[in-house]
């Protein structure tokens, strides 16, 4: 225990990197920046970057489809009857469609640490529903046996929901868990905002930076009063009148220009940032600092879709695996996302990939148009591949065709 407590000390007290029994906490103990203001998830998505890279991330997983499979001898099919295809695939509950359902709990995982969902089951405990519930409205919490449960807040009411009726989508964290990114990143936020900020302030007075009139005589309190008034819009206001300085009267800039105080470049550096927090490409959210699109773009797409996409579907897929499927679920079938579709709005892409999965026996004919939606043909299930992929060993035998088209007479 004093070891414990030394970590607590050493890290700033009890943040999202410990365990204990109770009320588990996803933000960090202290601040990075002394003094930062606590931006909320509120004000967080009215910064254009944020919910770009949300919106990104969220909507790109919600749009794959979410299969349940079966197998059998082996082989492993969509099982379009299956309960489970119906809840991932048709409709998790009876107020969403599917892709309501998994942009919500992408939304809660990316903005705080963990995304929640209630889940309803039969009397045979298969799930028939899952209910997304905001992360702000569920406290997780570890009971002195080491079970967990989640307590949820809704409206005056309070339910306690055992582990297993609650699927959880956790974000980096100790594994009991996520870590609440928004509060991780509250520096970078709170930069970004303060730019913004004070853009606004200044488009607001016309783009003049405040100033001072200098004159080398004492005024009379009428006087001053009537120089304030006339020379107001020097400051603010109005861009199209014309001032004049009488009477050796000169005007000091004193705040910084937007070039001096390289505002906009402040403000695509904050740009940047967010998307660093997000893992997101600043181009993916229509950010200026990358050329036209081609193949530089392609490339960070796919790196996106690997090394950010990729990871979250796994973890989306194991936790429907550990958290929704129940023990003879797990053992007939699985659920996957399709990420093949991610091609559909490629048709060069497609037919190239089709082209070469039925000339080497990967796929039949009736396999790939299925996946176009077209209807099959005769012969189309059969297994091809082109001649001279063959067998280095069968070479020459008779028999075979070779590459050319001919071939050698059949052995008796």
């Amino acid at each position: 225990m004093n070891i414990i407590n030394s970590l607590r000390t050493w890290w700033g007290g009890v943040s999202a990197f410990f365990e204990s029994i109770g009320p588990q906490n996803g933000a960090p103990a202290n601040a990075l920046v002394p003094g930062t203001a606590r931006t909320s998830v509120d004000a967080a998505m009215q910064i254009s970057t944020v919910w770009a890279c949300i919106d990104r991330r969220a909507s790109l997983v919600a749009s794959l489809p979410f299969f349940a499979y079966v197998k059998k001898n082996g082989k492993k099919t969509i099982d379009e009857n299956a309960r489970l295809y119906t809840l991932l695939h048709e409709s998790p509950n009876a107020r969403m469609t599917p892709f309501e359902f998994w942009r919500a709990i992408v939304m809660n995982h990316d903005l705080r640490g963990a995304g929640y969902a209630r889940i309803d089951r039969d009397y045979q405990g298969e799930a028939i529903s899952m209910w997304p519930m905001p992360t702000a409205q569920v406290e997780p919490r570890v009971l002195p046996d080491g079970s967990m449960v989640y307590i949820y807040r809704f409206s005056n009411d309070v339910a306690v929901l055992a582990e297993e009726n609650v699927y959880v989508l956790k974000n980096l964290g100790n594994g009991t868990t996520g870590m609440d990114k928004l509060q991780f990143m509250q520096a970078g936020l709170d930069e970004a905002a303060k730019a913004q900020a004070d853009a606004s302030k200044l488009f607001g007075a016309a783009g003049k930076p405040a100033g001072v009139l200098m004159i080398d005589k004492l005024l009379k309190e009428d006087q001053r009063a009537a120089v304030k008034r006339n020379f107001a819009d020097m400051g603010e206001g109005s861009t199209t009148r014309l001032h004049l300085l009488e009477a050796d009267m000169k005007y000091q800039q004193l705040t910084m220009t937007p070039e001096q105080q390289q505002l906009l470049e402040t403000r695509k550096y904050g740009v940047e940032e967010l998307c660093r927090w997000y893992d997101c490409p600043p181009v993916l959210v229509h950010h200026s600092n990358v050329t036209a699109w081609g193949s530089g773009i392609d490339s960070l797409i796919d790196g996106f879709y690997k090394l950010a996409i990729r990871p979250l579907l796994v973890n989306i897929e194991q936790g429907v695996r550990k958290r929704v499927m129940t023990p003879r679920q797990r053992v007939t079938g699985s659920a996957e996302f399709e990420m093949a579709a991610l091609l559909r709005g490629s048709l060069k892409d497609r037919m190239e990939i089709y082209s070469k999965a039925t000339q080497n026996g990967l796929k039949t004919r009736n396999e790939c148009r299925a996946l176009e939606n077209d209807p099959p043909l005769d012969g189309g299930d059969e297994i091809t591949a082109q001649s001279n992929l063959v067998p280095v060993r069968l070479l020459g035998t008779p028999g075979m065709v070779t590459a050319g088209g001919s071939s050698s007479p059949t052995a008796q």
